[in-house]
């Protein structure tokens, strides 16, 4: 399993039609090969600033199965006019922490 982490910054004065743009958008990654769950943290301290957290089975799942595929197209549409600066995707792995 990965996890796919995103700082995301949304423009001024469209978080609510963000946050209700996201929610409809939801649909299309939970319906992907490998998806696994994702969430939406809100920044308590800066407006308009957001954390995208998802898990895939893999790391293809999500760069290739999601990025290359029609839905993507449709996310971006429906989510990628929001953003300013464009957000850094960045993927981990878990640290295996016991002996």
């Amino acid at each position: 399993m990965i996890l796919e982490a995103v700082m995301l910054q949304v423009k001024r004065g469209m978080e609510e039609e963000y946050e209700e743009a996201f929610r409809k958008a939801s649909n299309i990654i939970s319906s992907m090969k490998g998806y696994r769950s994702h969430e939406l943290q809100r920044c308590m301290e800066v407006k308009g600033k957001y954390l995208l957290l998802v898990k895939w089975e893999s790391l293809e799942d999500h760069t290739v199965g999601f990025r290359k595929s029609s839905e993507y197209q449709e996310w971006k549409q429906q989510l990628h006019h929001f953003y300013d600066p464009f957000p850094t995707v960045e993927h981990f792995e878990r640290v295996s922490i016991e002996d």
